[in-house]
């Protein structure tokens, strides 16, 4: 859980005044100063409620990827396409998982120099623990009801259109196909293992 700051005031909209008067109106610094502030409660609170499984939000998102896959299995490289993270960030969440009991890993037979990472049946007994405790706290996000998370889902699309997250069609929707994280649409942070 992140530890309320219990301030007297709201620090970024002052900011953003002080700001104001410096350098001239700038809304786009209040904005993204309110998403990493964001991105900081929200990592907090997810992880410790993951932590009792011995998973970082990072490890979580990789295990469901591999329950979303038909196998349950998937090449190294396709996690981190899928998740949007550095190959580095992938071998390190998933040697955890390894380490753990909850993932395998074995050469794959249709790429010479490649690995598939496979979930074992203690990471799907994991995974749908975690996940059952994520939905009950709404992934941080309970000061919202459903419709402000659409509305925050798709205010926040055009940013990662923009950074060619994915193909995307006219209609607002993923071109099929097109690559896509498994349960959040970040890159970098939090989706890399972290040490802890």
């Amino acid at each position: 859980m992140s530890k309320p700051l219990s301030l007297p005031f709201d620090p970024i909209a002052r900011a953003e005044e002080l700001w104001k008067r410096r350098w001239g109106s700038a809304p786009a610094m209040a904005a993204i100063t309110s998403i990493m502030r964001a991105h900081q409660i929200l990592l907090a609170e997810v992880d410790a409620v993951v932590k009792p499984y011995g998973l970082t939000f990072a490890r979580y998102e990789a295990l469901v990827l591999l329950t979303f896959s038909k196998k349950g299995e998937l090449p190294m490289s396709k996690i981190g396409e899928r998740l949007m993270v550095h190959p580095t960030s992938v071998t390190n969440t998933v040697d955890r998982l390894v380490r753990s009991g909850l993932v395998t890993k074995r050469p794959n037979p249709n790429d010479g120099r490649g690995t598939l990472a496979s979930i074992t049946g203690e990471g799907r007994a994991v995974c749908d623990a975690a996940t059952r405790d994520l939905m009950a706290m709404d992934f941080g996000l309970g000061a919202y009801d459903a419709e402000e998370c659409g509305e925050i889902f798709a205010m926040l699309r055009p940013l990662r259109v923009a950074a060619l997250d994915f193909e995307s069609r006219d209609d607002g929707a993923p071109a099929p196909g097109a690559a896509a994280g498994a349960v959040r649409s970040g890159a970098g942070g939090p989706g890399e293992d972290r040490p802890e």
